[in-house]
């Protein structure tokens, strides 16, 4: 068992908790975990998206030829569950139109072109949260800040965080968790962030702390992560807060960053199938939404930019970069070197949970926390490899199934058109995880079929736009 020493305390960082089902892909790490964060281009033109977050759609607060300032509101909703969206540019309005959207298709975009003399790129604040104190700050003032700078859960998710940590007497919060285990291969923004911008992360944790009430809170690193694991609890104990702010390492095993397995792991408690973390008295926060509610309430500066992992073997320079929203993936892709293989996918994310994307001119959003590019090769030698065969019916992607559903049963009721049976099977009690095509010796897409599903009953429930 491996033991670091902090100060004058032992930390064991060999996880034990964990979750049943999950699986072991190969992580990929080694591309980009050594890259410390980097400014990312000086973008000409940037595309802001007007939903980025779950809730309602943004209208936009600014018009075609219209000049706007580097953090300014460009895009907001009346609705309780939304998030604003800010430019993060010195520029001008060139259009508002339809721009791709790796999950809705196409929605409305505010498009931006820099002020080529006037934009020099923002540097991140980490330097300014040693000696922070979040007495100075009300609840009332960190639950409006948050609101006002856009922030949303940065994991994937893109719940508005407002939501989540504001007070709630109907739904108390007992236990605050930060989510630092980053499981996906290839992604190491998070990682990058719990080395270089820990304090913001312990400000951030205090804030959220506060505003929601949490008496406990845990700060969860699978263990293959030591560095990230040593340099937080190396912090706590600077600020003082290692008796009251809890780092658990966590068993390396994929999807351990999914919540609803980080609450098991944790806390060995479950939340209810079609319910929130809130409904059992927990808020789950990743460690990058912990750092933006740290800029946004002492340095009162929205969401305007994000670090992205880009990585992959086709990449010429993987790494981790700091780059504004909206953002095209082309951009940024071209400013990693471009590829230096032949490429056959581009993901949106990682390989297990990420969107392939056609269309590279589709922008970074809030959520966006990785592109993955994949060779030809690797593409290829998996699709000989993979062709697919009749059910065997061995039940591997049961045992593997973190919800412990019967995916096999799901995708057939799908394919065969028994969306009735589907749901009776619970098909929106899956998290798309794609342990179960991982898995499968047919190489049957369970999952897409699964999503396909999904999909569908949305389009029929009109949740969706067909």
């Amino acid at each position: 068992m491996k033991i670091l020493k902090v100060s004058e305390m032992q930390i064991d960082t060999k996880g034990k908790l964990s979750f049943s089902g999950g699986t072991h892909p190969p992580e990929k790490k080694e591309l980009a975990c050594e890259s410390k964060i980097q400014p990312g281009p000086a973008v000409k033109q940037v595309a802001i998206l007007l939903s980025q977050h779950t809730g309602a759609v943004c209208r936009p607060l600014v018009e075609k030829k219209e000049k706007v300032q580097a953090g300014q509101k460009i895009g907001d909703s009346d609705a309780f569950v939304t998030a604003p969206v800010h430019s993060p540019i010195n520029g001008k309005v060139k259009e508002i139109a339809l721009q791709s959207h790796a999950v809705l298709g196409r929605i409305a975009a505010v498009i931006i072109e820099a002020e080529p003399e006037n934009n020099p790129q923002k540097q991140p604040n980490s330097d300014k949260f040693e000696d922070f104190d979040e007495r100075n700050y009300s609840i009332e003032q960190i639950c409006d800040a948050v609101r006002e700078a856009g922030i949303v859960g940065m994991g994937g998710a893109g719940f508005p965080t407002r939501v989540k940590i504001e007070p709630n007497p109907r739904l108390p919060k007992e236990t605050l968790i930060i989510n630092g285990c980053e499981c996906e291969p290839y992604i190491t923004c998070d990682y990058r962030i719990m080395l270089e911008w820990t304090h913001q992360i312990i400000a951030g944790i205090k804030l959220a702390r506060k505003a929601s009430g949490c008496s406990k809170i845990f700060i969860g690193i699978e263990d293959n992560k030591p560095k990230a694991i040593e340099a937080m609890n190396e912090a706590l104990e600077q600020t003082g807060d290692s008796d009251s702010i809890k780092v658990v390492p966590v068993k390396t095993k994929y999807p351990q960053g999914g919540e609803r397995q980080l609450i098991k792991a944790i806390l060995g408690k479950n939340v209810p199938t079609g319910g929130i973390p809130p409904m059992i008295g927990v808020v789950v926060l990743n460690v990058a939404t912990a750092a933006a509610i740290a800029e946004a309430v002492v340095c009162k500066w929205p969401l305007t930019h994000r670090v992205v992992s880009v990585s992959g073997e086709a990449i010429a320079r993987p790494g981790n970069y700091y780059v504004p929203i909206g953002t095209s993936i082309e951009e940024l892709i071209e400013f990693c070197g471009g590829v230096t293989q032949k490429s056959a996918k581009a993901v949106l994310g990682g390989p297990m949970m990420g969107v392939a994307i056609a269309d590279l001119t589709m922008p970074i959003t809030k959520t966006t926390g990785a592109i993955t590019v994949l060779t030809k090769r690797q593409i290829g030698k998996a699709k000989y490899e993979r062709r697919q065969t009749p059910c065997i019916r061995c039940g591997r992607c049961l045992e593997v199934c973190p919800e412990h559903l019967m995916p096999t049963k799901i995708a057939h009721a799908v394919k065969n058109n028994l969306l009735d049976v589907a749901q009776s099977y619970y098909i929106n009690a899956c998290i798309e995880c794609g342990c179960c095509s991982y898995v499968c010796p047919a190489n049957i897409e369970v999952t897409g079929y699964i999503k396909i599903g999904k999909i569908t009953l949305a389009e029929q429930k009109k949740k969706i736009p067909e």
